[in-house]
């Protein structure tokens, strides 16, 4: 009973707790003095001081879908005589659609077209965008790197509008080697057709469809003050609605801040928020649902093979700080680091991976 008495008397000033706090100063406690009678020992729970990784994760509710949408705008003087369906990939080089009965393929650039291409010699980023797709496509346009200025884009050169014949023969354009506007459409990149806006027979220069991207993603609205301990590039958690986990990677943060203002009455409900955009790693993943609400988990912050222990292993100090005690009762202080899912980062003189310390629970 003395014993236990004493082991009382030494844990009287310590207090279990599962918060954060600041690291103590080296200090340590050793039972002293002589056992007055044999006791049995007491039992205490045990964990073990491991080396491993730490994430500081959250989770946010998020929609699986294709993204924003689009509108194409037709260019040119026409009818429009055919049109996709909703959920088709547009394809570099082939026909979207149809005015006056001809094709008009799809072109991937940044660059929409604004002039005839007719003369050689002229230069241009359209010009650029027309080289780098025929390339793309499979066609030989000559010494296409020694025709290209840094500042001023491509040269439209002999081999370029043979190439341009040869893909418009190719294609069922009118085969003449020279490029007008409006026979083409170009696109940011491989998209799919969202909605149809127009009709048959309506007139090229009217909204003809929305588009979307052609990859899925996740749209996870994240307050607005939050958002910067999101990075680009940062791994992901995404739960479905079947329970299965995938992962995917954070591809953009948004630069707009949608509501939390003064001016929108809905907003006042709620913070301000950024979309950030999160593709799944494998398509194949999400395959088979085209939208849904999901779950994110993002890890915001990861400490690499720390020494951690259970945050109920931890004894706060009446002097300040934190310790650990071993099951002989001595007592090792500790400084706290990051705490992650019921875990603690710990470090100190005499602590070593695989040394066993008491918990509370």
């Amino acid at each position: 009973m003395a014993r236990r008495a004493k082991a009382a008397a030494t844990l009287s000033v310590l207090l279990v707790v599962g918060v954060s706090g600041a690291g103590a100063a080296v200090w340590s406690g050793v039972h002293t003095g002589r056992d007055t009678e044999a006791a049995a020992p007491l039992r205490v729970r045990t964990v073990t001081v491991s080396r491993t990784d730490l994430s500081d994760s959250r989770t946010l509710p998020g929609t699986l879908g294709f993204g924003s949408s689009h509108v194409l705008k037709g260019t040119g003087q026409g009818v429009v005589t055919a049109l996709p369906k909703p959920g088709v990939r547009a394809v570099r080089g082939q026909a979207l659609y149809r005015v006056d009965d001809r094709p008009v393929p799809v072109l991937f650039g940044a660059t929409p077209f604004f002039r005839t291409l007719s003369k050689t010699g002229v230069r241009g980023h359209d010009v650029s965008v027309l080289g780098d797709n025929l390339r793309a496509v499979g066609y030989d346009t000559g010494l296409a790197g020694a025709s290209r200025n840094a500042g001023e884009g491509e040269e439209f050169t002999s081999g370029l509008a043979a190439a341009l014949k040869r893909w418009q023969h190719d294609t069922g354009q009118d085969a003449t080697g020279i490029f007008v506007p409006g026979r083409v459409v170009v696109l940011p990149g491989a998209v799919r057709v969202d909605t149809v806006q127009a009709q048959v027979g309506d007139q090229t220069d009217t909204p003809l469809l929305t588009y979307t991207s052609a990859a899925k993603s996740v749209t996870v609205p994240v307050e607005a003050t939050d958002v910067g301990t999101i990075k680009v590039g940062a791994l992901a958690q995404i739960t479905l609605p079947d329970g299965r986990t995938v992962r995917g990677t954070v591809k953009a943060l948004g630069r707009t801040v949608q509501g939390g203002g003064a001016q929108d009455a809905a907003a006042q409900n709620g913070p301000a928020t950024v979309d950030v955009s999160v593709v799944p790693d494998r398509a194949a993943d999400v395959g088979s649902v085209d939208a849904a609400a999901v779950q994110v988990r993002f890890d915001t912050t990861i400490r690499k093979a720390v020494l951690a222990v259970p945050v109920s292993a931890l004894l706060a100090l009446r002097e300040g700080g934190y310790a650990l005690q071993r099951p002989d009762g001595t007592l090792v202080a500790v400084r706290t680091g990051m705490f992650a899912g019921g875990m603690v980062e710990v470090s100190g003189t005499g602590l070593a991976e695989g040394s066993k310390v008491v918990t509370a629970s």
